[in-house]
């Protein structure tokens, strides 16, 4: 059985990841009020159904991707059940092919494991080497369901405070695609 802790209003008390405090430590500094949840890893789509109804909200899907030469990365948020063909991101994007980043490069870019990208992963992008590629269906959603930069635990927080303030305050311009 899939574990899901009660709705928490809190950081953790033990952080699993630099990022993670990086993540929380802004929440507080900002004020911005998050309900969130510990679960066991969460790795797939299927495993944030469960998560979704906890927090009555929809997770969305972020992937880390780059160009065929790895000089270019991206950082892809769309909604959760829509599936991603590599062909009609790059034609929206107009480069050749699009795939996933290296593991490594997930790691080192944006601080986080495979099944924990997160756009909070764009506070250690302090060179703006990462393009971040928003899905306008994600916009239609009232709040933005994310992994904090671990597997194990999933946050809801304000659509708008992602989109406005937070993307601001890292100093990324999101461009907004049809796909």
């Amino acid at each position: 059985m899939f574990y899901i802790s009660e709705v928490k209003h809190t950081p953790p008390v033990v952080f699993k990841t630099a990022l993670q405090e990086m993540v929380y430590t802004l929440l507080q500094e900002k004020q911005v009020p998050f309900e969130r949840v510990d679960n066991d890893d969460a790795i797939t789509m299927e495993d944030c159904i469960l998560i979704d109804r906890q927090l009555n909200m929809k997770t969305v899907k972020t992937l880390f991707l780059c160009n065929r030469q790895q000089t270019n990365f991206y950082l892809f948020v769309t909604t959760a059940g829509k599936p991603f063909v590599t062909k009609d991101l790059s034609r929206v994007l107009g480069i050749s092919r699009v795939s996933f980043a290296p593991v490594e490069l997930l790691g080192t870019m944006l601080g986080t494991t495979v099944g924990a990208t997160t756009i909070f992963g764009l506070l250690l992008d302090k060179e703006h080497a990462v393009q971040v590629v928003i899905d306008k269906d994600v916009l239609l959603e009232e709040w933005y369901g994310c992994s904090d930069g671990t597997t194990t635990s999933y946050m809801k927080i304000s659509r708008d405070w992602i989109m406005h303030d937070f993307l601001a305050y890292t100093g990324h311009s999101p461009k907004v695609i049809e796909i």
